[in-house]
């Protein structure tokens, strides 16, 4: 049914408050989005992954906040979402690390809560770097993701094709929503309508050109020029253009695959500078094929903990919020970071 796909603009139901915070470097002025929620307890500190937004934390934050004690800040790393900075394009893990240490600085100042970081694919590499980097010195623990450096690594030379396989464009949000649904980009409802929001944008202008002349159950699609068209077909096109021209098309906010020079730098190494943070670690993976050889050693050997959460796609905290929450709310509460919330157990 189509209402399903409706998108919801109801951040206030998730987080509490949205900020834009100014980080004033010698250079420049950088505005960061970020949405908290909560006024004791350890922070979570919430990155995600490449293309998405904090939004995509939106349901993951309501149900941890049933489990612990705890605070919740999300924020739209550089280029992605609604923060705005002076270079959005360079996009490397020492960049994007400082920026972290740089948004607790003018949060919080020169004593910050403890904190708990937790980041998703591209959002966990930058998580392990910033940790790495010592650029939180209230730093209580680290939890990765589905994200290592083996796989990771193996799949970029595959990634360009991946990324030209999505739609450019779609029709509206709703088409939007229903595509990361229906493809299994986002395998949860919920949190599709709210998180689909902080990936696409209006276009500028509606794309009425050929190569989005086409669509198909809603979703617009790249079309290959023909050399030969029917005359109905090229009727039809026409009839589509004009549709298409009174509609409001969106497209994808950030381009990834201008982002492959700073892959390598996010996830190569990644797993020995996972193994060497000196603080209690989680890796949450939605299957166990996606451990490499270091991190298969460093688990035998019990440096961190591992939990695979199946039947998620990658992205796990849309996909199974409650279990991540509850996994990660089990290995807080272990780790005396903090207490479940009284009348929850």
């Amino acid at each position: 049914m189509k209402w399903m796909f409706i998108p919801s603009s109801a951040a206030s139901a998730y987080f509490v408050t949205c900020t834009a915070l100014e980080s004033i470097s010698l250079t420049a002025l950088n505005i960061f989005r970020v949405y908290c929620s909560g006024a004791h307890g350890p922070v979570l500190l919430l990155l995600h992954g490449g293309g998405h937004s904090a939004l995509s934390w939106a349901v993951f934050t309501a149900v941890i906040f049933s489990r612990i004690n705890c605070r919740v800040v999300a924020m739209d790393l550089r280029a992605h979402g609604d923060t705005k900075v002076k270079n959005p394009d360079d996009l490397s893990a020492d960049t994007m690390a400082k920026d972290i240490g740089k948004v607790v600085e003018v949060l919080y100042g020169d004593n910050p809560p403890p904190i708990m970081i937790i980041g998703h694919s591209m959002g966990g590499a930058i998580a392990v770097h910033t940790a790495a980097a010592n650029h939180l010195q209230s730093l209580l623990g680290l939890c990765v993701i589905d994200v290592v450096e083996g796989t990771a690594m193996d799949a970029l030379n595959s990634m360009q094709n991946f990324l030209r396989s999505r739609p450019k464009t779609f029709k509206s949000l709703e088409n939007a929503i229903e595509w990361s649904v229906k493809s299994g980009q986002i395998r949860n409802m919920e949190s599709a309508r709210v998180s689909m929001g902080g990936q696409v944008k209006k276009c500028e202008e509606p794309t009425s050109s050929p190569a989005v002349s086409k669509s198909i159950e809603g979703i617009i699609e790249e079309e290959e020029e023909e050399d030969v068209v029917e005359e109905s077909n090229k009727k039809k096109m026409k009839e589509d253009d004009q549709e298409i021209k009174k509609e409001s098309v969106f497209t994808w906010r950030v381009d990834l695959s201008k982002t492959e020079k700073y892959w390598e730098g996010w996830f190569r190494g990644l797993s020995a500078l996972f193994l060497t943070c000196p603080v209690p670690k989680l890796l949450l993976l939605a299957g166990v094929d996606r451990l490499d050889k270091d991190l298969t050693i460093g688990q035998m050997q019990g440096k961190f903990q591992m939990q695979v959460l199946p039947q998620c796609g990658h992205a796990v905290h849309e996909d199974a919020p409650e279990k991540v929450a509850d996994a990660l709310a089990t290995f807080m509460v272990r780790h005396k970071f903090t207490d479940f919330k009284e009348g929850y157990l």
